[in-house]
């Protein structure tokens, strides 16, 4: 796939400013999509997390997502799997309003799973790196790219991150500079959410709520598009899901529907936006 890469410097008029907060700023970035998004009026959050994600953890981040870029507020993250790609999903199905950050080439979809993402994002959001094109990951490129989304955003919020983590490495470079940190709260018994949970114990502001974060960035909600009605079937197989969320063949057993039935109505209902498919295959009701 071709790309159409800008590059900037620091003498460009549209150089992020907020950049040369870092010790070391970068000396150029490339760019594919649209820049104007980095020059947002409410600055850019970021959204991050470990790859080892819950299906709560999934959900969390794809409706934060979700509402910060339908308020007009850019989602900023790493594109990694887990956390960063339900938040990048998330702002995708709200408009677009999405940047990652990457620890590759720009013009290289890492995991190369993300290729798809990627791909939608270089379309409708921004892709960024520090690495020249073709650049492939190593393990010193990550932690640069968290210190870019770090300096980059007026906001960190961590959904679910371990203790030792690249998502904790974000947020200890944020508090260098001076950026405002929040975290979701999660389970106390998992070591998903151990980091977001000590981090809450540290002095760090509580997303408790969706409203909560929109609020931290000083934003509110828009207006929620009036959704798709259910025929009677759709109903009944969204009611046989449990708050926990469940897999396919619970919900068939819930419902009393046989698995394939259960599967294509399931489909539906994630097509109408009312529910979320987590990477482990679990099913959830949308927040």
């Amino acid at each position: 796939m071709a790309f159409n890469i800008q590059v900037l410097v620091p003498s460009d008029a549209a150089w992020p400013w907020s950049l040369r907060d870092l010790a070391k700023p970068p000396t150029r970035l490339h760019l594919v999509g649209n820049a104007e998004l980095l020059a947002a009026p409410t600055g850019l959050v970021a959204i991050v997390g470990t790859r080892d994600s819950t299906t709560y953890g999934e959900r969390v981040a794809d409706s934060l997502g979700y509402a910060f870029a339908a308020a007009g507020v850019p989602v900023i993250s790493g594109m990694a799997r887990g956390i960063d790609a339900a938040a990048h999903r998330g702002a995708l199905r709200a408009g677009g309003r999405t940047i990652a950050v990457l620890g590759t080439g720009v013009d290289v979809p890492y995991p190369a799973g993300h290729r798809a993402l990627h791909a939608e994002i270089a379309a409708r959001g921004l892709l960024i790196a520090e690495q020249e094109p073709g650049a492939r990951a190593h393990a010193g490129s990550f932690p640069l790219r968290n210190r870019l989304i770090a300096a980059l955003a007026r906001l960190v919020i961590v959904v679910e991150a371990p203790h030792k983590s690249g998502a904790m490495n974000t947020v200890e470079q944020a508090l260098g500079l001076g950026r405002g940190v929040a975290a979701v709260p999660g389970p106390i018994d998992s070591p998903q959410s151990a980091g977001a949970n000590w981090l809450l114990g540290s002095g760090g502001q509580v997303v408790a709520t969706i409203e909560d974060a929109l609020a931290l960035m000083g934003v509110h909600a828009s207006a929620v598009p009036p959704t798709e009605e259910l025929d009677p079937g759709e109903a009944e197989v969204l009611a046989g899901i449990p708050s926990s969320g469940a897999y396919l063949d619970e919900v068939a057993m819930n419902t009393g529907l046989p698995v394939r039935q259960a599967g294509v109505v399931l489909t539906s209902l994630e097509l109408k936006g009312r529910i979320w498919l987590g990477s482990d295959g679990r099913v959830s009701r949308r927040l």
